[in-house]
């Protein structure tokens, strides 16, 4: 698997969180986000609010067409962005998802990372 996989993907109905193995071999093809409390996370910095609101409104267009939303925490000159799947069993057992993380994750933060090729990792 590839980044370029990730981006040419499209995001679909998860029952099963992935295993650390699964997670760990995804991570670099994601460069700049790492894994914090479970989520896959990256702090995207910008000059000022209106650069930070642009990639909000980009994010927001491309995460609706996945179907598949993060968390965002947006600042003047930040966007933190947190994608876990609240929908998947994480292996636990009991009914329904308790959350982890799914390809989609993957797919979504490829996705990002997209919209700002320039960006540092």
């Amino acid at each position: 698997m590839t980044t370029n996989d990730l981006l040419l993907a499209h995001c679909s109905a998860q029952t099963a969180a992935l295993d650390p193995a699964a997670v760990a071999a995804r991570l670099p093809l994601v460069p700049g986000w790492a894994i914090e409390n479970g989520k896959l996370c990256r702090n995207f910095a910008f000059h000022n609010y209106y650069e930070t609101l642009a990639f909000v409104n980009a994010l927001a267009y491309v995460t609706h067409a996945q179907d598949h939303h993060p968390e965002l925490t947006v600042t003047y000159k930040n966007c933190v962005v947190s994608y876990d799947t609240h929908s998947v069993n994480d292996g636990r057992g009991g009914r329904g998802g308790r959350g982890g993380l799914s390809h989609n994750d993957f797919i979504c933060a490829a996705k990002a990372s997209a919209l700002l090729p320039g960006a540092a990792a």
